[in-house]
C-alpha cells in the first residue's frame, strides 16, 4: 500500500496574477467557472457546502449550484435537512469550489437567504419529474429502516399527483450572499497564489489593515494572502 504522506503533486499549469484579475469577484468567478465549464472538469457545478448548527458544530457536504448574479450563490435542497436546519439556526456559511484539473479552488463566504417562493417553484417545474417526484419521497437526514421506504415514498407521490406534482413547501432555495471571494491557483513549490475580495464594511477589524490593501473597487477590497 503506498504511503499517503508521500503523495505529491507540483501544481504548474497558471498562475493568479492582480493585473490578469478582474476587480469584480463575481466576474472573476463568472471566468473561471466558464473555463471549467470549457474544460469538460467532472461535475463543475459542484460545490462543498459548511455550515454550523447551534451546538457550534461545522458539518459539510456538495451541493450543485443552481445560479448566481450580484446577489449572490443559489441551491436548492429541502428546508427540514441538517443543513436546512443548521442554516435556521446560524445563517451563515461557506462555499468551496475546487476544480483538481484546473488546479483552483474557489472560497465564498456570506450570509443566507431563502430564495422567494417565485424563483423556488420556476426552479422546481425546470427539473425531470423523477427529481420532482423525489423531493416529496425523501425525508432527507432522517433516519430510514431502508431503501423501499424512499420507493415507496416515491410512489405514492406518483400516484397522488401524475405528472405535475407541486413544489414540496418543505424544499426550495438558499442563497449565499457573499462577503468574502478567495481565488487560489497552485503553484510550484507551494508558493500558492491566493487572492482575497472581501467586502468593506464586514470585518472593521480587517478594514483597519489598510497597509495590506490592493485594490479597492465598489466596495471590495482585493488582497494577496500568504499561502
Amino acid at each position: 500500500m503506498k504511503n499517503i504522506a508521500d503523495l505529491r503533486q507540483s501544481y504548474e499549469r497558471a498562475e493568479l496574477d492582480e493585473s490578469a484579475c478582474a476587480a469584480d469577484p463575481l466576474q472573476q468567478f463568472d471566468t473561471w467557472l466558464n473555463q471549467a465549464l470549457s474544460a469538460e472538469v467532472p461535475e463543475p457545478n459542484a460545490m462543498t457546502l459548511a455550515t454550523v448548527g447551534a451546538s457550534g458544530r461545522p458539518s459539510t457536504r456538495i451541493v450543485l449550484i443552481k445560479g448566481f448574479d450580484a446577489r449572490g450563490i443559489v441551491w436548492y435542497t429541502n428546508y427540514e435537512s441538517r443543513k436546512g436546519q443548521e442554516i435556521a439556526a446560524h445563517p451563515w456559511a461557506a462555499l468551496q469550489f475546487h476544480w483538481v484539473e484546473l488546479e483552483r479552488v474557489v472560497r465564498i463566504e456570506g450570509r443566507v437567504e431563502m430564495v422567494r417562493a417565485e424563483e423556488s417553484d420556476a426552479y422546481y417545474q425546470s427539473r425531470p419529474l423523477d427529481s420532482r417526484l423525489g423531493a416529496w419521497a425523501s425525508p432527507q437526514s432522517q433516519v430510514i429502516s431502508g431503501r423501499e421506504v424512499l420507493v415507496a415514498h416515491a410512489a405514492k407521490a406518483a400516484a397522488q399527483y401524475l405528472l405535475n406534482p407541486p413544489r414540496p413547501p418543505h424544499w426550495g432555495g438558499y442563497r449565499l450572499v457573499p462577503d468574502s471571494w478567495e481565488f487560489w491557483q497552485g503553484r510550484k513549490s507551494r508558493l500558492h497564489d491566493r487572492l482575497r475580495y472581501r467586502l468593506t464594511g464586514a470585518d472593521p477589524v480587517v478594514d483597519r489593515v489598510v497597509d495590506r490593501v490592493s485594490d479597492v473597487h465598489d466596495g471590495w477590497v482585493r488582497e494577496r494572502l500568504a499561502p
